[in-house]
């Protein structure tokens, strides 16, 4: 299995802090532009938010979102809308995920994780493969999620893959003692799927 780091007790400061050093090394090993992929939810937005004043270029970062809601860009469901409403500011080209799309090789895959163990929109119903043919996938989560009961789009395992680098970040000890499971390979969750085949680093801020 790949390393991975876990870093407890991690502020958003802390993790904003991590991102910046990672992303300037990633701009700093090439002339052109990086692409990543970020979650949606509540909690990369206020670590986002820390990155306001740091000297990142944006301009040349390209800004994918892991999966979305299928609903209109202007709906507080819509994880590109928000991304797009806190990045593009910066100067970031932000992409709306779209069953054509086909994602690039990312500096990093930024994930959260449900209490289910599911990743981006592939929750344990929708049976992620880590040889998935198809890079993106429309899916519905059974059962649908109250607070957001909507069909997804999502980058598949081998997208998600396809990144020098994965960073979680993780709220609450349930889910780390359950990304401690997937960790030692005591479940079959899309989670630890993704684990098993990673190839790269993994950072867990918990």
């Amino acid at each position: 299995m790949t390393h991975i780091t876990i870093r407890s007790g991690a502020s958003d400061s802390d993790i904003a802090e991590w991102l910046e050093a990672h992303l300037s090394r990633a701009l700093a090993a090439t002339e052109g532009p990086i692409a990543i992929t970020i979650p949606g939810g509540s909690t990369p937005f206020p670590i986002l938010a820390e990155l306001h004043g740091s000297a990142l270029d944006w301009a040349r970062i390209t800004v994918w979102p892991g999966d979305d809601r299928i609903v209109p860009e202007d709906r507080p469901a819509s994880n590109v809308g928000k991304i797009r409403a806190a990045l593009a500011p910066l100067g970031a080209a932000v992409v709306a995920l779209g069953e054509a799309a086909r994602p690039p090789h990312f500096a990093l895959t930024w994930l959260g994780m449900g209490g289910d163990g599911h990743i981006a929109s592939l929750f344990p119903n929708t049976d992620p493969q880590v040889d998935d043919p198809q890079p993106v996938r429309r899916l519905t989560p059974d059962p649908l999620p109250p607070e957001a009961p909507f069909d997804r789009i999502s980058l598949t395992i081998p997208a998600l893959l396809d990144s020098e680098h994965l960073l979680f970040v993780l709220r609450g000890a349930d889910k780390a003692a359950l990304f401690a499971a997937a960790r030692r390979g005591e479940n079959d969750l899309p989670v630890a799927r993704l684990l098993g085949a990673a190839h790269q680093p993994v950072t867990c801020f918990t």
